[in-house]
């Protein structure tokens, strides 16, 4: 019954290892002799049992293991120590070979005679070929972080000492891997980071959130300074722990020097935007201005006439107090002069010029203070607006009063220049004109913020802050510059360089109307009038009235276009700054519709667009009923006045 038992078992034993196919399980004889063969067996090497058995079990090495002796020392091993394990290739009966991990067992009687060995195999190539492609790829990503130059990657263990270092960092920290290996990550730092505890909480903040990222001053070998981006990341084992960082530091020193170029350009382009903001405050609220004094040198000017009539005048002097008062408001917001307003330029006598202000200097300025001229005897005229000039000149000796409260003494010098190429100007002979005080001076801050709108050093109600910017402003615009110098306790010298003039005769722009009365026409013209602010409007009808026209009065460019369609017009007359519709837009219209209708385009401001300029006559305000009688002259002339019928564009 037991031998019976045994062999039941013995079948179920061997039924076990004929079913398993994930494994090569078979026996061979002492000497190497296959004398089993399993379903797996059959699987991994190609042969079937009637192939293999009886063969020697070296023909699964290759030649080389079998020249090496490699099957034989096998079995020695596991005869001799009880068992044998290794992994290495073996082939099957194609001749492909495949990762093997080979266990060999010996097998002994119960009184130890050994009779034969069992061998197991499995075919580990998939796990070997996972394996060499991870070692590949760790391999390509070792090469690539140690030919990475632009950045420096390291690793630091847990306590921060370097482990690994790449070229990137021996290029921007100076360190060979052998002097730095092993020290701890802090030297890079500066002192006082140091002290403060910065690495440490690098390290910290990288344990309990995975990433530190920063920017800050970094330090080389040689001592020398860096800006630098540095990323510190946590690197985790499979099981989660932590077993170190990886460290990318990257060299911005670069684009740090370029940001605080480009932060210094920024302030410098702000500040001029600032000066370009209130430049174009100050030019439309003169253009305003301009309005007001169109209506009061108009109604005044009709008035008088009126009046030598024996007419009644009291609407025009209600125009008068009123473009008055509001002219008094816009006092309060208004800049002295913008870069906006129209120049006058001739050739100026600048000795002429300062004598014929003499008697105002001394009574603006009062008592306690001398004034003194230094001139040579003979200097060339200067291009420049003589009126502007004087009240330039007028608003320095004032600052100069003031910053000698107890009195002193202002010098109004005069001398020939020359520009060279490296002066900001264009290169040519100038005149230095310059008005030099004794008083307080200034330092360098307060110096370096003279010439700024609104920057002032007086008291409260005391000063605008606005007459030296103007004269920089004015002296730009005459083709010269202003220089300013000064020391406290010492005193500040300003110096105007102005263009010469050469020997040309003076004269006006070529903007600027005749004041030459024209000769009254023979017939009349009906004109349109158009102007959004009613008093010029107002003002400029009864010019025109008066000089004998018919006019239609419109507020704006549409209102026109509409009277245009309806009314057979001689001439319209056009204010240039106006909302919704301008002077130019309204003109481009007309042309289009009534083309051979003669334009003229009025103005308070000195600049208009150069096809609008070349295409009308322009008129600047504030003008008088001879300029606007001599304007409407040169763009009627009286043998040509025609009317002319609208014109479809379809």
């Amino acid at each position: 019954m037991q031998a019976e038992g045994n062999k039941t078992i013995e079948g179920r034993f061997e039924l076990l290892v004929q079913s398993v196919t994930d494994y090569a399980i078979y026996m061979l004889d002492p000497t190497g002799i296959v004398t089993s063969w399993n379903a797996g067996a059959e699987r991994f090497k190609g042969y079937a049992p009637e192939e293999i058995i009886g063969q020697h079990f070296s023909r699964f090495y290759g030649e080389d293991d079998r020249a090496a002796g490699i099957p034989a020392r096998a079995l020695a091993t596991a005869a001799s120590e009880g068992r044998f394990e290794a992994e290495g290739w073996r082939y099957r009966k194609d001749g492909a070979r495949f990762w093997a991990n080979v266990v060999i067992d010996p097998v002994r009687t119960p009184d130890g005679e050994l009779v034969g060995f069992a061998k197991v195999t499995r075919d580990l190539s998939a796990r070997r070929e996972a394996e060499e492609r991870l070692r590949r790829s760790e391999e390509r990503f070792r090469l690539l972080v140690q030919s990475v130059k632009d950045y420096a990657i390291y690793m630091l263990d847990l306590d921060g000492h370097v482990t690994s270092w790449n070229a990137g960092a021996e290029r921007f920290k100076g360190y060979r891997a052998e002097e730095i290996i092993g020290q701890h990550f802090s030297r890079f730092y500066l002192e006082e980071d140091r002290e403060a505890g910065t690495p440490e909480r690098a390290l910290r903040t990288a344990r309990e959130n995975c990433r530190f990222e920063a920017e800050g001053w970094r330090v080389r070998k040689d001592g020398s300074r860096f800006w630098a981006s540095v990323v510190i990341e946590a690197v985790r084992g499979d099981a989660g722990n932590l077993i170190g960082f990886a460290k990318i530091t990257r060299d911005l020193s670069e684009r740090k020097r370029s940001e605080e170029a480009l932060e210094q350009a920024q302030r410098a382009f702000f500040q001029f935007q600032k000066m370009e903001a209130i430049g174009q405050l100050t030019g439309g609220v003169a253009h305003d201005f301009n309005n007001l004094l169109a209506a009061i040198m108009g109604s005044a000017d009709l008035a008088k006439r009126n009046l030598a009539q024996g007419k009644d005048i009291t609407r025009f002097l209600d125009n008068v107090i009123e473009a008055a008062q509001r002219g008094a408001t816009l006092t309060q917001r208004m800049l002295s002069f913008a870069r906006k307003q129209e120049l006058k330029l001739e050739a100026v006598d600048l000795t002429q010029l300062v004598r014929g202000m003499a008697e105002l200097l001394e009574r603006t300025i009062g008592t306690g203070i001398a004034i003194d001229t230094q001139f040579p005897l003979i200097l060339k005229r200067v291009h420049a607006d003589p009126a502007q000039l004087e009240l330039a000149l007028l608003n320095l000796a004032v600052n100069a009063r003031d910053a000698m409260p107890e009195g002193g003494r202002i010098l109004i010098s005069a001398q020939a220049a020359t520009a060279g190429p490296n002066s900001g100007l264009v290169a040519g002979e100038y005149v230095c004109l310059s008005v030099a005080d004794e008083g307080s001076g200034m330092d360098e801050e307060t110096l370096a913020k003279a010439s700024e709108p609104f920057f002032t050093t007086k008291g409260i109600g005391k000063g605008t802050g606005l007459g030296l910017s103007m004269v920089v402003g004015m002296a730009g615009q005459f083709g010269g510059k202003t220089e300013l110098k000064s020391k406290a306790g010492e005193g500040t010298t300003v110096t105007l360089w102005l263009p010469v003039a050469g020997d040309e005769s003076p004269r006006a722009p070529a903007s600027t109307p005749s004041h030459v009365p024209a000769a009254r026409r023979e017939r009349s013209l009906t004109i349109l009038a158009v102007d959004d602010d009613d008093i010029v409007l107002v003002n400029t009808a009864a010019m025109l009235s008066d000089l004998g026209h018919t006019v239609h009065k419109a507020s704006s460019g549409r209102e026109a276009l509409r009277l245009l369609a309806r009314e057979r017009i001689d001439l319209l007359i056009t204010d240039y700054a106006m909302p919704d519709m301008n002077g130019s837009e309204l003109a481009e219209a007309v042309q289009a519709g009534w083309r051979d209708v003669p334009i003229l385009v009025i103005s308070g401001y000195a600049e208009l667009p150069v096809g609008l300029k070349l295409r009308f006559r322009r008129l600047s305000k504030p003008f008088v009923q001879e300029e606007l009688e001599g304007a409407i002259a040169e763009v009627v002339p009286d043998q040509t006045a025609t009317v002319l019928p609208f014109r479809s564009l379809s």
